[in-house]
């Protein structure tokens, strides 16, 4: 039988089943999320059972709340009465599966993920920096209240079950094209240019995959070609109140080529960008995680055609950049280095696994 995760009030009171954790973000639509709640109603007096779901902006660890200070803010929330005269959805075998394992007196429900919502990310903390991670994730909650939106009634912690999951995308089963970008770039004291060309073979490559970058310099003028470097940046939009855009480098490496003057370069340089390389940058996305378990570099946000003013949450796109250096010769080649740069996007994401 499937695993079941299940999280018990700290009253006994509720139980909240889930069959899964991860609900898959397909672009046009979102696993639907269906769960079970059991109930034990002996110490419920006057209160009811409500369920909720929730997608919040995480800003800190929940140690700071003492202050009064609100460190989650709710991006999207819905959220259904289920005992007494709870409403019953459309039973899937999902909810079949669940019912049978939490026995009596246990109630369905469901939640449709809207597909504006952004999928769980969450910024890599500091050294230092204690509890959870800044990001944007996923709670079911179920817990016992007198009304269903009273900000005056106080919620206790024993009254209430909740388990976090992930909103996910995996990357399309059909891959396009790769990019292509070309600069032809001119020089002071130098009648001829540098030509560049770089393309890649695909438009997606999965975390952990060699990223094969093919790279064509033409060299007509008469400066040389010193090194080549290639660089790829994370940027990472944060759309809340205002928006916000980091961009951190994730990889940088250099090669040694040179292409005198005159000369040419055909080749393929290889690339792999990876979380392992760069644990010590904070602010860096992630793809979001449960528990502590290991996660990688957040995968490449994919949206619905113009849906994009309308996401709240945290974005992520990746870019590569080609850099030439260029020098002349004698003794003032150094003093007139010069850079030819170019840019090609990357799709960064996990393939979809079996089923």
């Amino acid at each position: 039988m499937a695993k079941v995760f299940k999280k018990t009030s700290g009253n006994g009171g509720l139980t909240l089943y889930l069959g899964k954790r991860d609900y898959v973000d397909h672009v046009d639509k979102v696993d639907r999320v269906d769960g079970v709640v059991k109930l034990d109603p002996a110490d419920f007096g006057d209160r009811k059972v409500f369920v909720q779901l929730a997608c919040a902006f995480r800003y800190g660890s929940d140690d700071l709340d003492v202050m009064g200070l609100c460190f989650r803010k709710d991006i999207w929330m819905q959220q259904t009465q289920l005992y007494p005269n709870g409403e019953k959805p459309a039973l899937s075998a999902m909810h079949d599966t669940l019912l049978k394992k939490a026995g009596d007196n246990a109630h369905p429900f469901s939640f449709e993920i809207p597909n504006n919502l952004p999928c769980s990310v969450s910024l890599q903390p500091g050294p230092d920096d204690k509890g959870k991670a800044c990001g944007v994730d996923f709670e079911v909650k179920t817990y016992l209240a007198k009304e269903k939106n009273n900000p005056d009634e106080k919620i206790e912690k024993k009254d209430t079950a909740r388990l976090v999951i992930r909103k996910i995308q995996y990357a399309p089963s059909q891959v396009g094209a790769g990019p292509k970008a070309d600069i032809c770039k001119s020089f002071m004291m130098s009648d001829k240019p540098v030509q560049l060309e770089a393309s890649m073979e695909k438009d997606l490559y999965f975390h952990g995959e060699a990223i094969p970058i093919n790279i064509k310099i033409k060299n007509e003028s008469n400066k040389t070609v010193k090194k080549i470097k290639i660089s790829v940046d994370q940027t990472t939009d944060i759309v809340l109140y205002s928006a916000d855009k980091y961009t951190k480098c994730v990889l940088n490496q250099e090669f040694g080529e040179t292409v005198d003057s005159n000369g040419s370069f055909d080749n393929t340089l290889t690339i792999t960008p990876l979380l392992a390389d760069n644990k010590e940058k904070r602010g860096l996305a992630l793809d979001g995680r449960l528990k502590d378990e290991d996660t990688n570099l957040a995968s490449t946000t994919m949206l619905r055609q113009g849906v994009e003013k309308e996401v709240l949450g945290i974005l992520v796109s990746y870019k590569i950049k080609i850099n030439l250096m260029v020098a002349g010769g004698g003794l003032l080649g150094g003093l007139t280095s010069s850079d030819v740069t170019l840019e090609l996007p990357l799709n960064l994401m996990h393939p979809k696994p079996e089923e």
